[in-house]
């Protein structure tokens, strides 16, 4: 099926060899009922699920201050619900970005499997004035892009409120280009979700290639200082992500448009792996820890859209999360950025690891995928935005006074503890059950297990 957005890597005809069983089970079952819209590439039983008990990821989170079995329960009856309702707010759904760029490193030769992967050129005047100006809008005729909306492009499609800017103040962890001009856009990120894009060629591959070997490296144990570890890390659980949510949102057959969950790619690019799991763990714990340090900033901020009802329930609901008692009685410091940063190459090395972190986000001009690019832009600066509360600013309490962040970075941050969020949350459903259904069929006579 070749690549799949942004995770990079192929899922090759072999690999639908080696699952033909089930794949044939779903046919079957095609061909005596209505095909759903949804599905799996195979199905998970309820005595699979029972096998769930034996979670083999126990104890404290590496490198943080919660345990597993902490973040599992909070994520699921206080993180996850909230983040969901926040996010659908008409400010926390509109991002801006940059989709049209050069790649400042290689002539780009990414490309879509899925048909019309390109986005059309939509009229200048469709934006963004209307989120400059707060009331204007505009018509129904004037969305002349939304036609076709193909399922790996952009859809632009506008709503007719506006919410003002914020200040516009450069990030120290991320390229300086991010900024409002004529060439950035606002797109919907209800009507772009993270999926499965059909993203193949050497691209995809590329990506990650640079940036785990030109500057995100995985260290041998032991030889490696904390904060390079933590960017490590950060990027791993990131990448882990990204694959969990194409996995949990694949286009299993394209000529009948059957979208699903694809837990055999699921268990193949993250679950065999478990410093992969576990590295998402941390960075969820990473960006929730920035959120939580950042609350009374976010707290006070405006977000005004332009639509008073739906902007109390946005400042309601960033309340309930930043200042929620469960989380701050369970795990009231998810991760401690204290002990970062105490030697005395404290400066040259936060630096180079600045640097390193610049680099990673620039990479993301040159991904070839639309859609894959605009994720790949907004958790990049989610990513920044957290580095930047928890690592340029000194002093809980003169926080409000010191920290300055752009809307934009604030709709990146939430989104991203969104993402990590409905990851850890799928991980935990279905993890266990997925690993035990594969390794017995790995173990099954004349099979070999996935690699």
């Amino acid at each position: 099926m070749g690549n799949r957005g942004l995770s990079g890597s192929s899922y090759n005809g072999e690999s639908w060899r080696r699952f033909g069983w089930l794949a044939a089970a779903v046919v079957a079952l095609a061909l005596v009922a209505v095909v759903p819209r949804r599905s799996s590439i195979f199905p998970i039983s309820k005595k699979a699920c029972d096998l769930m008990d034996s979670r083999k990821y126990t104890g404290i989170v590496e490198d943080c201050a919660c345990g597993y079995e902490t973040v599992d329960s909070l994520n699921a009856e206080v993180l996850h619900p909230i983040l969901q309702d926040l996010v659908i707010t008409p400010f926390f759904r509109y991002f801006k970005v940059k989709l049209w760029c050069d790649c400042p490193f290689w002539p780009d030769d990414g490309m879509c499997r899925l048909r019309d992967c390109s986005v059309c050129e939509c009229p200048d005047y469709e934006f963004p004035e209307p989120f400059k100006k707060p009331f204007s809008g505009l018509s129904v005729d004037d969305l002349i892009c939304q036609e076709g909306k193909p399922k790996a492009a952009v859809d632009r499609t506008l709503d007719s409120r506006a919410f003002r800017g914020w200040v516009e103040i450069d990030n120290p962890w991320t390229q300086d280009d991010e900024t409002d001009n004529a060439e950035m856009t606002y797109v919907n990120l209800q009507l772009n979700p993270e999926r499965y894009t059909g993203y193949v060629g050497p691209s995809a591959r590329r990506i990650w290639e640079a940036i785990y070997t030109e500057n995100c490296p995985k260290y041998p144990a032991g030889e490696v200082c904390p904060e390079k570890r933590v960017l490590y890390k950060l990027i791993s659980g990131l990448h882990s992500s990204i694959s969990v949510h194409i996995a949990s949102d694949y286009l299993l057959d394209e000529e009948t448009d059957l979208w699903g969950q694809n837990f055999a790619l699921l268990y193949e690019r993250v679950l065999q792996y478990p410093d992969r799991v576990r590295n998402l763990y941390f960075t969820f714990l990473f960006v929730l820890r920035a959120v939580t340090k950042a609350s009374d900033y976010l707290e006070q901020a405006e977000y005004n859209t332009g639509n008073p009802e739906e902007d109390l329930k946005t400042q309601s609901l960033v309340r309930q999360l930043v200042y929620n008692p469960e989380l701050r009685a369970a795990c009231p410091v998810p991760f401690d950025e204290a002990k970062l940063w105490q030697g005395e190459s404290d400066p040259e090395l936060k630096h180079l690891i600045q640097k390193q972190f610049k680099n990673i986000s620039a990479v993301m001009d040159c991904v070839g995928c639309e859609k894959c690019r605009l994720w790949g832009k907004l958790q990049i600066l989610g990513i920044g935005t957290a580095l930047k509360i928890l690592f340029s600013v000194d002093g809980q309490n003169h926080m409000n006074q010191q920290l300055q962040l752009q809307r934009n970075e604030v709709i990146a941050l939430m989104n991203l503890l969104n993402r990590l969020s409905e990851s850890v949350h799928f991980v935990h459903e279905m993890g266990t059950s997925t690993e035990n259904i594969m390794e017995r069929r790995a173990s099954l006579p004349g099979t070999k297990a996935p690699l």
